[in-house]
């Protein structure tokens, strides 16, 4: 099947050829037909799969459909738990609307950075891509209103809630009108999500990729032994070894990340550090160096790289083990994406060895696991 197949017009293939997009990911091939028929959607989907274009292509189609709208009254409203994922999401609506004939304003609003210019910057946007507090906070400001709004999306939904955003969420769909279309992708269904597609969706066609979800036979995995003291030098021997150009290194704590970030330098790595404790600005020039490929390591939390996609990201390091099997899967499935091969390598402390054997069973999968005793790592 190619994009051309599934109902889109003319100047978004165009959008699409520019992109290089060669076929459609499965999410797009079940969720962009449906969507275009104005059908409430639940996808079960992860970050990677394709699911930002397979809901931003029919909305910027179906806007095409040019309606009078007042200044401030948003048609589509794209909520998002996190600001990285909303300069995400904000930039492919901006990339595949550019040869639109009615043109599409986009716009991404979060906390963290000054209100007054999103404020301002707010006039004629038709797509809105928002945290809820900040969004909330414009409301308020009476910055924006929802009253119109024809197309709701919600996005990684099961992170919205486990952030604690549950109250707020209510309060955005109680401003909301009752007829509008409603679209719901989330990594997985807990409860909290399970109840708010049944309080959201209706008669919504279900489009679930478990295959794309679960797939990390792509990713190569191997595990290190090693001792605390010999942790950090292994971690820049294996990068200047194999001559790693392009690495997200995950760590558990804020300082952690400053800290190998700063011994990393010290000893000739190009690095830098992706967490909550960074200002907003920071952040995102961060992350723009490291998907540019002008930033070799990147040393990062959970929950602040949930922005980093990256098509091809050829190496991942659990420089720290995640709390849950779950989280483990999600790290290592940063990379192994678009059909291309990746690597995840973890290191393993002794205290390590029983949480570690537990993420192994839960994934079905064993690790190799090497020792790294014999590993000279004088001078790195």
């Amino acid at each position: 099947m190619t994009f051309s197949d599934l109902g889109l017009s003319a100047p978004l293939l165009k959008a699409i050829h520019d992109l290089q997009y060669e076929k459609p990911y499965p999410v797009q091939e079940q969720a962009i037909p449906a969507l275009l028929k104005r059908r409430d959607l639940l996808g079960i989907s992860k970050t990677g799969s394709g699911k930002t274009a397979a809901y931003a292509l029919p909305i910027l189609e179906l806007l095409q459909q040019k309606r009078a709208t007042k200044d401030r009254h948003i048609r589509t409203l794209v909520m998002v738990p996190t600001r990285e994922l909303a300069v995400q999401v904000e930039e492919t609506f901006s990339m595949l609307s550019k040869h639109l004939p009615v043109k599409i304003k986009s716009m991404a609003v979060y906390g963290g950075v000054s209100i007054n210019p999103q404020m301002i910057n707010l006039h004629n946007t038709d797509v809105l891509i928002a945290t809820p507090g900040r969004l909330l906070d414009l409301v308020s400001n009476k910055a924006v209103h929802l009253s119109e709004t024809e197309i709701l999306v919600l996005d990684e939904a099961d992170k919205i809630l486990e952030l604690g955003f549950k109250d707020e969420m209510e309060k955005v769909f109680s401003l909301l009108p009752i007829k509008r279309q409603n679209i719901l992708f989330s990594a997985t269904l807990s409860n909290d999500t399970n109840d708010i597609q049944q309080h959201l969706l209706h008669d919504p066609v279900t489009v679930e990729i478990v295959e794309a979800e679960n797939n990390i036979e792509l990713i190569t995995q191997l595990a290190y032994h090693v001792t605390p003291e010999r942790k950090g030098p292994l971690l820049r021997y294996l990068i200047k070894n194999e001559n790693m150009e392009q690495v997200l290194v995950f760590t558990s704590a804020v300082r952690t990340a400053d800290n190998l970030t700063g011994k990393l330098i010290k000893n000739g790595v190009q690095a830098a550090s992706l967490h909550g404790h960074l200002s907003q600005t920071a952040r995102l020039e961060t992350l723009q160096r490291f998907k540019a490929g002008k930033l070799r390591v990147l040393v990062a939390s959970d929950l602040a790289s949930r922005g980093i996609d990256i098509q091809q990201l050829p190496v991942v390091i659990n420089y720290e083990l995640p709390r849950s099997p779950k989280d483990y899967i999600h790290r290592i499935g940063r990379t192994g994406r678009a059909d291309a091969p990746g690597k995840a390598i973890s290191l393993i402390c002794p205290e390590d060895q029983h949480h570690f054997g537990i993420i192994q069973k839960k994934m079905g999968k064993k690790v190799e696991t090497l020792e790294s005793d014999d590993i000279d790592l004088h001078g790195v």
